[in-house]
């Protein structure tokens, strides 16, 4: 697994999927990089180069854990293009790792090709998700057997009293359909490095007057993908996030939760590849 120097020398490591026109893609949680995978076959489109975040998969845990934060990341993907020897990159993120593009499109904007944000996460540009516009998403998956002690979980959570229990009873609200795939899934995708997990948001890690202003200016094409069942990127969440961009297509993709290239990986790469090809022809 190739390897390249962190600014503060952290040794960081990357994996490469696929051939043509490289899109570096940044996960989520900060979670070890494999649970990505190669997007669903999006890796037939495009070169999918995929960096383990600092402190995750076969990346170096840093002697600075305050470089774990949201912000400090971003040096670590401008790095990864100086080593890539790319004058602009393409960028994928997933979850929370589409706060780390966003700050960097804010701070690199020359440096920008085009952004996919999947199931994004919001904090970068201060965007909250209220607890009615979750219950509202949750109710509608009511007839499913695992809801009502899913549903009373997302309760607690709401009003603040939910245990690691509860957390994991909500799962299956993260998923268009909760079965074997989805579960192994879960299961594999947990953050094993709880540091890099509970620093990632610290404070001063995110700037949302600052965002919003850089992305009032972004000139680039953004694509934002929700999923339709997602409770952790509701798609009315996604589409006001989409608002901040003057050139964003929003795409809301049925059945999907919050990892739709599981959910629907032949759906999820015709949305993405059709959006990169149109550009790039």
């Amino acid at each position: 697994m190739p390897t390249y120097s962190a600014p503060d020398g952290t040794q960081l490591a990357y994996r490469s999927t696929g051939d043509g026109e490289p899109l570096v893609c940044v996960p989520g949680g900060p979670a070890d990089s494999t649970y990505l995978g190669d997007l669903g076959g999006l890796s037939a489109h495009r070169r999918l180069v995929v960096p383990d975040l600092r402190g995750t998969g076969r990346s170096a845990v840093p002697d600075d854990p305050a470089s774990y934060r949201c912000d400090r990341l971003v040096d670590d993907i401008e790095a990864l293009r100086a080593h890539l020897g790319l004058p602009r990159i393409d960028l994928l993120g997933h979850s929370a790792g589409a706060n780390v593009v966003t700050q960097y499109a804010v701070r690199h904007p020359e440096r920008i090709g085009r952004l996919v944000l999947i199931t994004p996460g919001t904090r970068a540009v201060g965007i909250e998700t209220d607890g009615e516009t979750r219950r509202a998403l949750a109710r509608l998956r009511e007839r499913e057997p695992w809801f009502p002690s899913a549903y009373a979980a997302l309760e607690a959570i709401t009003a603040g009293t939910g245990t690691d229990s509860d957390w994991e009873a909500v799962s299956p609200f993260f998923w268009g359909r909760w079965d074997a795939v989805a579960r192994r899934h879960q299961a594999a995708g947990r953050p094993d490095n709880q540091e890099a997990v509970a620093l990632f948001g610290a404070e001063g890690a995110f700037d949302p007057p600052a965002a919003r202003a850089g992305l009032a200016v972004c000139e680039t094409s953004v694509l934002l993908l929700a999923g339709e069942s997602d409770l952790n990127s509701p798609p009315r969440t996604v589409a006001a996030f989409a608002a901040l961009f003057p050139r964003a297509e929003l795409v809301v993709q049925a059945g999907a939760g919050h990892y739709p290239w599981i959910d629907d990986a032949g759906r999820f790469v015709a949305i993405a590849a059709a959006f990169l090809v149109r550009l790039r022809s």
